[in-house]
């Protein structure tokens, strides 16, 4: 394909990487790419610092929705590469760099080689947190434009260039943050019977909060509770007022997510009567369950396996989250993972994909857009 330097594209939005609906400089350089691209064929329309782009068909019958995600991560690049990021402490970990040039790619493909079906480009902010993917599912944009289908790709560090990795049903798990404040009295480490010792509760509330799992969870379901970060107290000789924990919850199903949550907060309940405290509970970005629809992921299966050059394996589940899953419990598609051959993973300060894998995407995901429009 000739036209733009995918390499170059994929360098550039690797050394501005942004959080979430902090994306200006993107969402900037990605309308730079498609206003070059023909005005007769196109409509563009920006949703915060995301972007909708139309790409009208010949003779449409249906709406073709692909989406790609655009957001960095607050990590600090250890890669060493000459393209580096050039935000102190902020980096594209988890590959939406290569996301976005494949969408771009895709993009100006379907416009210069047009297709019978309408089919609508989603660069979507804040994927990584606060989670961009409900509110503009909800926006007028995508209900005036509401495809049909949509699907998505996320990279996959362990898998070889070449590999489409997928499977129908359930892939990524329901998540949601968890975050809880402890506040009690504080006071001279001297005197400890004059205080509500927050260093202790928060212990105790640790502890208790990993018996969920194994002791609230049906054991053949699958579910994960772990704590991440804690936080308690100033200085050494001084009983702290305060505690604070963070961490995640993942689930299988929505079900057991609730399950959780219900126990969290009967057991925070039980921390406050116990040690005479106040807490609070905050979930945090909450992330729907990314389930592929049974027959449109069979059929991209069936359709892969025939594209020379790429490897299809069928893929198990995985606790990872991604809010792509809101999009799919209300339109039928899928997400399919590829392989990008790192030695480093996701969200790892020393991620580096093989970028010879913007090519096998382009060319699935190209391929796949014209396969369902001629149908």
């Amino acid at each position: 394909m000739v036209g733009w330097n995918w390499l170059q594209i994929r360098r550039d939005l690797h050394q501005i990487p942004e959080l979430g609906f902090q994306e200006w400089k993107t969402q900037a350089y990605l309308l730079e790419k498609i206003d070059q691209l023909p005005s007769d064929r196109i409509e563009i329309n920006r949703w915060k610092t995301g972007i909708f782009v139309k790409v009208k068909g010949t003779s449409p019958k249906k709406t073709i929705a692909y989406r790609t995600d655009i957001d960095g991560l607050p990590i600090e690049e250890e890669t060493g590469l000459s393209y580096r990021s050039l935000h102190p402490g902020q980096m594209h970990a988890c590959g939406h760099d290569i996301h976005m040039t494949i969408a771009l790619a895709a993009l100006y493909d379907i416009v210069y080689e047009p297709v019978t079906d309408d089919v609508v480009f989603i660069f979507q902010p804040a994927e990584e947190g606060p989670g961009g993917a409900k509110p503009m599912l909800s926006s007028s944009i995508f209900q005036k434009w509401r495809p049909d289908l949509i699907f998505a790709l996320h990279i996959a560090p362990e898998y070889p260039v070449g590999t489409v990795a997928v499977k129908e049903g359930l892939l990524f798990a329901n998540t949601s943050e968890l975050f809880i404040d402890l506040i009690g009295k504080g006071g001279h480490a001297a005197y400890p019977h004059l205080s509500n010792d927050m260093v202790i509760a928060l212990s105790q509330l640790v502890t208790q909060l990993h018996t969920i799992v194994s002791r609230n969870i049906d054991p053949l379901d699958h579910a994960v509770v772990s704590i991440g970060k804690i936080n308690a107290g100033s200085v050494q000789n001084s009983i702290a007022e305060r505690a604070r924990l963070e961490g995640t919850i993942r689930t299988l199903s929505p079900e057991s997510m609730e399950r959780i949550k219900e126990r969290i907060e009967s057991i925070v309940k039980g921390i406050e009567y116990g040690f005479r405290c106040q807490a609070k509970i905050d979930y945090g970005a909450q992330y729907y369950q990314v389930y592929n629809h049974e027959t449109l992921t069979k059929e991209f299966i069936d359709f892969t396996e025939k594209l020379d050059d790429v490897n299809v394996q069928v893929c198990k589940e995985a606790m990872t989250g991604e809010d792509f899953g809101y999009f799919l419990k209300e339109i039928p598609g899928f997400m399919f993972w590829l392989g990008v051959d790192s030695q480093y993973g996701l969200h790892h300060g020393k991620l580096n994909p093989d970028e010879r894998s913007i090519e096998t995407g382009i060319e699935v995901v190209t391929n796949y857009i014209r396969k369902k429009s001629s149908e």
